[in-house]
């Protein structure tokens, strides 16, 4: 069984919309499908593909590239290697991990202007952005960002649709689910939390009897390649990438939760950390969360910097960077976060996945604190702020996540006594089944999808 990608009729729209007049490059983290949702446009929106991998491309495949002033012999060359049949205006060709040759990425713009077929890049976003130095860039490209399955993909995967249609009814309804299906829910969320969105993982979760054991290994094949990719492409400053992203959990874990660089360098300043973090950010293996210095119009007006929260990409390959192997087999950990009894990490988790939900659905991350002088800590402190996007109107809304049943209100009660005039809708989202409460929107996780 296939896992349902709604990225399937974003591709779609592209086809219809441009009409061949621009080439779609397909971008995103390694192990993320691109490849397999391009082969499925392949197979079912054309007449015919050609799928060109340039790991293993033919030595004539690539010569091919090299000369282009006659387009005729250049596509007899690739249908006689890939032993297909191209039709014009019904054919796709598609150029995977096109990091491995730029070359094909430098004349899109002249197979584009041809017309003749429809044109697919995908490949490693880190690469894709490191090796352009002597290639000029096609102004002839749509660019898509591909994310991890996320929850709702998820649950289709599982066949529990009927379950995501009766909680985005609840929400339409501002009603919360029956008790027994909000339980449901919050397992099917708490499973998904653990396992993850890369397709590969899930595959291996569901294949083997929902095995997070199977899940796990997965996972740690595709940190190994992150930090392969980090080694590989990162090189003027790959340790301090590398010094990020092996924290990551460890800075989640404190209470904070925002980068300390003197924990990994002493002589640690952020002006010389901006790269390593705008590498991590751009290779889309981490999602970067600034803080907001005040909370009004335009919040990346307002970004600082020297405040940023470093949340990883997929929350299942989180999980498996913070715990080793031997800790998950001989402390059954995925049983205990499931059950609930992890607390001191689960809000790591939480936090994470939302992150993860808010940047699927194209939210920039930004968090507020406010540090008390007299009390010498922080008396203010919201997880995300969001904008209402509204060009006439501009107000924020203020999301605080909860991990466990019981939890106080008090940055939030806060937050509204200072900047109450500028707030749309104060949301808290938490392991109980939806409530409105006043001026506060409380909701389960499992139903952000549908209310952001």
């Amino acid at each position: 069984m296939e896992i349902k990608r709604k990225i399937y009729r974003q591709i779609v729209d592209w086809k219809e919309q441009t009409k061949g007049k621009k080439a779609l490059l397909i971008e995103g983290a390694r192990g993320i499908g691109k490849s397999t949702v391009a082969e499925e446009i392949g197979k079912n929106e054309y007449k015919s593909y050609i799928m060109i991998d340039f790991n293993t491309a033919s030595r004539k495949t690539k010569e091919a590239f090299e000369d282009i002033n006659n387009l005729d012999i250049f596509f007899q060359t690739l249908m006689l290697e890939y032993n297909t049949r191209l039709y014009k205006r019904e054919s796709l060709i598609i150029f995977d991990e096109i990091q491995k040759f730029p070359k094909a990425r430098e004349i899109v713009k002249y197979l584009v202007a041809d017309g003749r077929y429809d044109y697919i890049e995908t490949g490693s976003l880190i690469s894709i952005k490191e090796n352009v130095n002597n290639i000029t860039i096609p102004s002839e490209e749509r660019k898509l960002k591909m994310y991890p399955v996320d929850f709702e993909e998820y649950m289709s995967y599982i066949n529990e649709d009927i379950l995501m249609e009766y909680i985005s009814e609840c929400w339409r309804k501002k009603m919360p689910l029956d008790s027994k299906m909000h339980s449901k829910a919050m397992h099917f969320f708490k499973e998904y939390l653990l396992v993850g969105g890369m397709p590969q993982v899930l595959v291996a979760y569901i294949n083997d009897a929902r095995s997070f054991e199977a899940a796990d290994v997965e996972k740690r094949d595709i940190i190994d390649l992150y930090r392969d990719d980090i080694k590989k492409a990162a090189k003027r400053y790959n340790s301090k990438v590398s010094a990020i992203f092996e924290n990551i959990p460890a800075y989640l874990s404190t209470h904070e939760k925002r980068i300390v660089l003197s924990e990994i360098d002493e002589n640690g300043r952020f002006d010389k950390y901006d790269e390593p973090l705008f590498w991590l950010d751009d290779s889309m293996i981490c999602n970067l969360c600034y803080k907001c210095n005040d909370p009004n119009v335009g919040l990346a007006l307002n970004k600082n910097e020297s405040f940023v929260k470093c949340y990883m990409g997929d929350t299942g390959l989180l999980v498996s960077l913070a715990f080793n192997e031997n800790e998950i087999l001989t402390q059954n950990l995925y049983k205990q976060i499931l059950d609930g009894r992890l607390s001191l990490n689960e809000g790591m988790l939480y936090e994470n996945v939302i992150s993860q939900m808010l940047v699927a659905k194209g939210k920039k991350l930004y968090f507020y604190t406010r540090y008390n002088e007299d009390k010498h800590r922080n008396d203010i402190e919201i997880d995300y702020l969001l904008s209402n996007e509204s060009k006439t109107n501009y107000k924020v809304n203020p999301i605080e996540v909860k991990s466990s049943k019981n939890y106080s209100t008090t940055s939030l009660t806060r937050f509204s006594e200072v900047f109450g005039k500028r707030i749309d809708k104060q949301w808290i989202i938490h392991p109980k089944n939806f409530v409105l409460d006043k001026d506060i929107i409380k909701i389960p996780p499992y139903m952000l999808w549908v209310a952001i």
